[in-house]
Formats: structure tokens, C-alpha cells, sequence
């Protein structure tokens, strides 16, 4: 049996510095958990463009990381790269993913239309961008975590003996 492997990346500078508790990164391990999935890699960086780009290198290129969720740095504060970062590494986009959370989360608050977060396949890994509050974070993953499976399934051709929820 298969069991995808994960990689949760919180992007703070109030995080990193340890001024602040990872709220949304819990939120994501523990839905990750209940899914059946594993949680391979966790961390805290900052919001530096350079930093975001390594670790996303290396959770899908090294670690062989299948699903890499980011969370935070996709608004419209100057120090928020998320995207930009994830666009500079990721090979193929899959904008649906974040189109779809997005409309799904208008239905909560008109704000969801300041998302700039991108999802996108970096050879066998899907990267994607969650919002940075546990609240968000967890709406949208959850709406987004079967298709995203699903998606997997496809990118890595283990369909038939994948574990899932």
C-alpha cells in the first residue's frame, strides 16, 4: 500500500523568528494525518524569495516529496513571494487547483479574491499554496484534498494501490 509523502512549509518572518506559534501549519499536518497521508518534512522560514525557492527544491527534489503545501505569504503585503517563489520552480501549472479554492472560498468572504496562490508540478510533486490562516487553511484544503489525491494518483501512476480516505 502507498502512502503519499508530504512536506508542510509555513512562510512567516514572525514564525521563523519564533515570535509567533504555527497555527495553519498544525492545521495542515493534522488534516494531512486524517487523510491517511504522512508528514515527511516540516518547517518555518521566512518570507525571502530564495529561502521559499531551496526548500521547495528540496522537498521535490531531494526528499521526493509528492505533495509540497505551503502556507502564507500569498496576499498582497510586499514581503509576500509565495507565488513568485513557486512559479520560479515549478515546471508545469495546474491553476484550477487555486482557481477552485478560491471560489470556493468567495462563498465565505469576498477577501478570498486577494489570493495570489499558485499550485503547479514540479517533476513527480504537486506544490501548492495554502492561505495563512488556520481557518482559510483549513477550507481549503479540505475542499481541495481528494482532487489533489486524485491528481497524484495520475502524476505518479500508483492509481491502483494508493491509500486514501
Amino acid at each position: 500500500m502507498y502512502i503519499y509523502r508530504c512536506g508542510v512549509i509555513t512562510i512567516s518572518d514572525s514564525g521563523a523568528a519564533g515570535e509567533r506559534q504555527d497555527r495553519s501549519g498544525e492545521v495542515i499536518r493534522e488534516i494531512l494525518k486524517n487523510a491517511g497521508l504522512s508528514v515527511a518534512a516540516y518547517e518555518i522560514i521566512p518570507d525571502e524569495f530564495e529561502i521559499i525557492k531551496d526548500r521547495l527544491v528540496y522537498c521535490a527534489d531531494e526528499l521526493k516529496i509528492e505533495l509540497v503545501l505551503t502556507t502564507g505569504g500569498t496576499g498582497f503585503s510586499p514581503r509576500d513571494v509565495t507565488p513568485e517563489a513557486t512559479k520560479a520552480v515549478i515546471e508545469r501549472e495546474a491553476p484550477g487547483v487555486c482557481e477552485a479554492i478560491r471560489q470556493h472560498s468567495m462563498s465565505i468572504t469576498n477577501r478570498a479574491m486577494l489570493s495570489r496562490a499558485v499550485c503547479g508540478i514540479r517533476g513527480a510533486s504537486v506544490i501548492l499554496n495554502l492561505p495563512g490562516s488556520p481557518k482559510a487553511v483549513a477550507e481549503s484544503l479540505e475542499y481541495v484534498l481528494d482532487s489533489i489525491i486524485h491528481g497524484m494518483d495520475i502524476l505518479t501512476k500508483n492509481a491502483s494501490d494508493c491509500a486514501r480516505k
